[in-house]
C-alpha cells in the first residue's frame, strides 16, 4: 500500500487552488473546474476537489470548510522569512513564529476554508 494524496474539499476549488499555490509557490494542474492537484515539490500530494463531487460517495459525506482534525504541514528552511512573504496572502493567523517545545520554529494559519497549515523549520 502506498499513500499517494490528500484531498481537500471546497466550495471554490479555483480560490484554493490559487491560496496553495501562493503558499507553496507551486502551480496545480488543474482537471477540471472542480478538480486541481499537485504533482510537484513542494506542494505534491495535495489535491482539490469541489464538495459536488464526492456525491459519488453518497449525499453528504464531504463536507467542505468544516474540518477541525487535520493539519497539513510544510517544512521550510526559513521561518520568519515565510511568515513575512505571506502576511499580506493569509487572512487567519493562528500563531506568529514561535520556538516550539520539540524544537522546530513553527507558524500555524488557517487557508480560505478553515484548514490549519503548520510550517517549521529546524534551527
Amino acid at each position: 500500500m502506498t499513500f499517494k494524496q490528500t484531498r481537500l474539499v471546497t466550495t471554490d476549488v479555483a480560490k484554493l487552488t490559487r491560496f496553495y499555490e501562493s503558499v507553496s509557490q507551486a502551480t496545480a494542474e488543474v482537471l477540471s473546474s472542480d478538480y486541481a492537484q499537485f504533482q510537484n515539490e513542494p506542494c505534491k500530494g495535495l489535491a482539490i476537489i469541489a464538495q459536488a463531487t464526492t456525491q459519488a460517495y453518497g449525499e453528504g459525506v464531504a463536507e467542505a470548510a468544516a474540518n477541525r482534525s487535520v493539519i497539513l504541514d510544510f517544512e521550510v528552511t526559513d521561518i520568519d522569512a515565510e511568515y513575512e512573504r505571506l502576511k499580506d496572502i493569509v487572512s487567519d493567523w493562528v500563531m506568529p513564529p514561535k520556538l516550539m517545545p520539540w524544537g522546530a520554529r513553527a507558524i500555524v494559519f488557517r487557508d480560505p476554508d478553515g484548514n490549519l497549515v503548520n510550517m517549521y523549520a529546524h534551527p
